[in-house]
């Protein structure tokens, strides 16, 4: 359908967080989204995952087009939402445009603060970026952010006609209600 392509798509997953088996399921979802990615389309995508930014600089000028940036945040983490809010500076400011998507993960724990959801949909929009919700627990789950996030890929990538990525970051973007700051009772 879209002919061969040949995708740039990229993970910055920021998991600095205990207990372990934590970051043994992030790992987890992570691949298991990567594969999905990769399995589900009919052009190529090339997924790479890494922990934080800046990339290192070793075979950067044989370093293909990146497509789509996405931040996958463990709400459950505080440092995970730290680590990403460190990363964004080493971002080249023309990826907001369009080329960068947040995803949250575990946000139906009960023990993930309101507070921690309110910065994380804060910096979503601050940065007019997409923020997805992600089921990281079931297949299903992995199913649904795999549709989501190739939907987004398709139009940064330019797969898509009439459509732009800043065009659809606009229709896509997080926004934060005027009453964010309020206190909520809970």
């Amino acid at each position: 359908m879209y002919g061969v392509h040949n995708l740039m798509f990229f993970f910055v997953v920021v998991y600095h967080v205990f207990p372990p088996e934590l970051v043994e399921s992030d790992e987890e979802f992570q691949q298991s989204l990567a594969d999905a990615l990769v399995d589900e389309t009919d052009f190529t995508v090339n997924v790479r995952l890494a922990k934080s930014l800046p990339l290192p600089v070793e075979n950067e000028e044989s370093r293909p087009r990146i497509d789509l940036v996405v931040f996958i945040i463990n709400l459950t983490s505080e440092l995970s939402f730290q680590s990403t809010e460190a990363s964004l500076k080493y971002l080249d400011p023309g990826y907001f445009l369009g080329k960068v998507c947040f995803m949250a993960t575990n946000a139906r724990n009960a023990s993930v603060p309101t507070e921690r959801l309110d910065a994380v949909r804060k910096l979503a929009a601050s940065l007019h970026c997409p923020l997805l919700f992600a089921e990281d627990q079931t297949p299903d789950g992995v199913a649904n952010a795999t549709e989501r996030l190739l939907t987004i890929l398709k139009v940064a990538a330019g797969l898509v006609p009439m459509a732009t990525p800043l065009y659809l970051s606009n229709l896509t973007r997080c926004t934060v209600p005027l009453d964010i700051d309020q206190p909520s009772f809970d």
